[in-house]
């Protein structure tokens, strides 16, 4: 029954329609209603993982996501993440948590998987890390491409939140499952298409204010173009290894 995946489903449903932000859905029969998948889903946002997840609860599915292990330092989310099954990763050393999300592929979980690793500040598709691909294929389970588009007009990094009634549309579009089977290489490559593919056809459905924070830079946005984004983001983990390198230095004295 999973009381505490309940009761934040309940309150995801409760909050959409307290903010008037809604959600549309396309191609949700492509979510096996049985079985293990993995879910292969667009970063653009700290919130588009309730826009999946909901997805997931409409086919009568619950998604296990994998969230970076330092969530686990917030009390409420350890809390959430122990109860939800919720799968944390650490980026130093993230064999267990591979495994631990293998393991679930093979029980007939979803398993929710972010390929770029990290928000993408350009609102276009980075490069992919090859986790989904591999856990794919070492569980024989499909990969399902799944884009959100829109919650990054709620929460996004480098802007501030905007959690209110605010009425903001949201698009999630589901493709159809992808066989994991082929090499890495090829797997990663297909996956990356088939999400650029669906991405697109969300974005052209969908209204771009001219010069919007959140509207890709192709788009007529102001958002950072790829380089752009790219070179943020070295500084961005610049300053965390710094900060990483001081609190260490700390413990050891």
């Amino acid at each position: 029954m999973e009381p505490v995946f309940r009761t934040l489903e309940t309150t995801a449903k409760v909050v959409l329609r307290a903010t008037g932000n809604k959600i549309t859905f396309h191609g949700l029969e492509n979510i096996p209603t049985t079985g293990g998948a993995v879910i292969a889903i667009n970063h653009t946002s700290y919130v588009d993982w309730l826009p999946a997840a909901l997805a997931a609860h409409y086919r009568g599915r619950r998604m296990r996501f994998m969230i970076k292990t330092e969530m686990q330092d917030v009390k409420v989310v350890r809390f959430l993440i122990k109860h939800t099954g919720t799968i944390p990763v650490d980026r130093r050393a993230g064999a267990g948590a591979y495994a631990v999300a293998v393991e679930r592929l093979r029980a007939g979980e979803l398993v929710g998987v972010y390929p770029e690793a990290t928000i993408s500040r350009s609102f276009e598709l980075k490069e992919f890390k090859t986790g989904a691909a591999r856990m794919a294929a070492e569980a024989a389970v499909p990969i399902i491409p799944l884009i959100v588009w829109g919650a990054q007009r709620l929460w996004t990094k480098d802007h501030p939140r905007n959690l209110g009634r605010n009425k903001i549309p949201m698009t999630v579009a589901v493709g159809a499952p992808m066989d994991g089977g082929g090499s890495i290489e090829e797997t990663n490559a297909a996956m990356r298409a088939a999400m650029t593919e669906l991405l697109h056809k969300v974005q052209e459905e969908y209204p771009h204010p001219p010069g919007a924070y959140w509207v890709p830079r192709r788009l007529g946005g102001s958002a950072p173009t790829m380089d752009e984004a790219k070179v943020l983001e070295e500084i961005e983990l610049a300053e965390r290894a710094r900060k990483r390198a001081e609190r260490e230095a700390k413990s050891r004295r």
